[in-house]
C-alpha cells in the first residue's frame, strides 16, 4: 500500500508532520477545526494529497505569523472564492 499511496501522491500523517515541521496531533487539530479534510484508509488512516500539503503550508505560514485558526479559516476561504472566482490573479492573498 505504501508504493501505491506514494504513486498517487498520498502521504501519511508522520510524514507530513515531518515535512511540516509540526507534531501529528498538530495536523489532527487542524482537521478537528475543519481545515484541512484528508482522505481515509477502509482502516482509518489518514492520507494527504499534494493538494492538502499545499493547504497545510499556508496554514502553518498563517500560524507562525501570529493569526489565530478563526483568522487562518477566513483567509483560506476567501483566497478560495477569489481562486474560484478568477479574481486572485495579482491579488497578494492567492498563492
Amino acid at each position: 500500500m505504501a508504493d501505491e499511496a506514494a504513486d498517487r501522491g498520498l502521504y501519511v500523517i508522520s510524514v507530513v508532520a515531518a515535512q511540516l515541521g509540526v507534531h501529528p496531533q498538530t495536523l489532527r487539530h487542524y482537521e478537528r477545526e475543519g481545515l484541512v479534510t484528508p482522505a481515509r484508509t477502509p482502516g482509518g488512516i489518514r492520507l494527504y494529497a499534494q493538494a492538502d500539503l499545499d493547504r497545510l503550508r499556508r496554514i502553518v505560514e498563517l500560524t507562525e505569523a501570529g493569526v489565530n485558526l478563526a483568522g487562518v479559516r477566513l483567509i483560506l476561504d476567501l483566497e478560495d472564492r477569489l481562486r474560484r472566482s478568477g479574481a486572485g490573479a495579482g491579488v497578494g492573498l492567492v498563492r
